[in-house]
């Protein structure tokens, strides 16, 4: 695939998209952050797991 292929087809997908609404946008956010935040806390209950279970000191 060459570059002005990719190009044309890069051209067609930008004719094709539209900006999202308010509401559209907005759930979009929110989607974002829960899942953000939902491996932060992830992250957070297996760090404090491996502290609890393996000593720093030892």
């Amino acid at each position: 695939m060459g570059i002005k292929s990719w190009l044309q087809q890069a051209a067609r997908t930008l004719k094709l998209a539209v900006k999202p609404g308010r509401e559209e946008l907005w759930l979009s956010i929110k989607i974002s952050l829960l899942g953000i935040g939902a491996v932060g806390l992830i992250g957070f209950v297996i760090k404090l797991i491996a502290s609890v279970l393996v000593p720093s000191g030892a």
